[in-house]
């Protein structure tokens, strides 16, 4: 699920394969976007530069151009060499950009990629959704206090407003998802429920900062000059385990892993989406008689990535030993069935006629086994 660490990995990547280019070839699988490339060709212009706003990305062309993408839930962008065989569906290509120099030739490919523009700089500023963004949480230029400044101003026009809705706001924060949402309410000790007007100081401060340093921690160091993509497990609790990476996202049912009380779940919002939390670390603090929401605890199946990896690890050994008792069984069965088969066959070489076993003779007494 794209969010706004995803789209700044992209446009870093983006940056350091396209960047200061030369367009070579422009194809697109939307109609909006041929028609202008037909209007104003791509090809022959310099990508200027690749960067995100929130969950934005801005490719900027020479000539006053800007391709506006956004990925909502499904999108990618993916990086290959001309020639190199995607990973994806044709049919789910929506824009391809080749460039190429002396160090070789690229193809930036967007696949269902659900919202994609082109746009002047004037344009941008007047119709598009861009410039009413709020503070982007990985931008140099962002701050702490710039972001409690930007909830305390909303929460004083919205007092009713709860918390996890209001840091899904892009136009208060942006670059919060769904995901981080509920983690960086965890990470505070706030109820994602509770209303704005209940957040005091120190709890915007401390969700801010946590949800700066979330982010900041799941954007891989692209400092060494290559290109660097990360398609990794997004990571909040810093275990080695990537199926302990989050604190309560995705896990409705199980324990909470600081005080073993029960994860909930509950839809939250216009959009209603996921909210996760735990009662006991979150605790509820409302107005008058609002009383603590309540949400699901089902526990949901296990799957097989549910496994920790100490578990996975028990498991093998587990089977591994029962594969080799078994195996010696089998070895041990085969051999007295081979040495049963080899005895009979002696006796009946041994016995003369018809395979009778050794000890009769044709033609004896059955009481003294002798001949007549």
């Amino acid at each position: 699920m794209p969010e706004g660490d995803t789209i700044y990995r992209a446009a870093r990547a983006l940056q350091k394969a396209l960047g200061g280019k030369v367009v070579t070839g422009f194809e697109t699988g939307l109609a909006k976007l041929a028609r202008v490339n037909d209007d104003v060709p791509l090809v022959g212009r310099v990508v200027e530069k690749v960067e995100s706003r929130g969950k934005w990305c801005l490719i900027y062309f020479s000539g006053d151009l800007i391709l506006v993408t956004h990925m909502l839930m499904s999108g990618s962008w993916h990086l290959y060499r001309t020639g190199e065989r995607w990973q994806m569906q044709r049919s789910k290509m929506r824009v391809v950009i080749r460039v190429g120099d002396e160090n070789g030739d690229w193809e930036a490919v967007a696949f269902n990629v659900p919202i994609a523009e082109f746009h002047t700089a004037r344009s941008l500023e007047r119709c598009s959704q861009v410039p009413r963004l709020g503070p982007d949480i990985l931008s140099d230029e962002f701050t702490v206090d710039g972001g409690v400044a930007r909830l305390a101003a909303y929460a004083k026009e919205n007092p009713e407003a709860e918390v996890a809705v209001v840091l899904l706001n892009q136009r208060v924060l942006a670059g919060l998802g769904n995901v981080y949402k509920s983690e960086v309410a965890f990470a505070a000790g706030v109820n994602p429920f509770r209303a704005m007007s209940t957040i005091t100081h120190r709890e915007m401060e401390k969700m801010v900062d946590v949800a700066q340093r979330y982010m900041k921690a799941n954007v891989a160091d692209g400092s060494r000059g290559g290109i660097v993509t990360y398609v990794g497990n997004r990571r909040t609790t810093h275990a080695m385990d990537r199926e302990e990476r989050l604190w309560v996202y995705g896990r409705e049912g199980r324990e909470c892993r600081r005080c073993g009380a029960v994860v909930m779940m509950r839809k939250q919002g216009v959009q209603a989406r996921s909210t996760y939390w735990c009662a006991e670390c979150q605790p509820w603090v409302g107005q008058g008689e609002t009383s603590a929401p309540v949400g699901r605890t089902r526990m949901a199946r296990r799957s097989k990535l549910d496994v920790s990896a100490s578990d996975r690890l028990r498991l093998c050994l587990l089977w591994g030993r029962r594969l080799v008792r078994l195996r010696l069984f089998v070895f041990a069965a085969a051999k007295d069935f081979l040495k049963e088969v080899f005895l009979f066959r002696r006796g009946c070489r041994l016995g003369g006629i018809g395979g009778v076993p050794i000890g009769w003779s044709v033609g004896g007494n059955a009481d003294d086994g002798c001949g007549g």
